[in-house]
């Protein structure tokens, strides 16, 4: 049996970079990019790999691409839905 441990969703990780790229981490905090990221991820489905390896041997160019488009959409929606005005933490 595969341990858990061994075996990753690849989309945790490109959400992960793109949130990143957009320097999110400079201007939010902790609980808005926490958020953010489960949001983006609950409108992703799971693409399971053990090693990054696999993702540039065993998947084409196209689904790549599919894949990055997916995550700009999902990351894009979920900050739209945080930065409503009734979604926002008041402190």
């Amino acid at each position: 049996m595969a341990q858990i441990g061994e075996i990753y969703n690849y989309y945790e990780i490109l959400v992960n970079d793109y949130i990143n790229a957009l320097e999110l981490p400079t201007t939010k905090d902790d609980d808005y990019l926490t958020d953010l990221t489960c949001l983006a991820l609950n409108q992703l489905p799971a693409y399971y790999i053990r090693f990054g390896v696999d993702m540039h041997y065993f998947t084409s160019d196209e689904k790549k691409k599919e894949m990055e488009d997916r995550v700009i959409f999902a990351v894009s929606s979920a900050i739209n839905w945080l930065d409503k005005k009734e979604h926002q933490r008041h402190n």
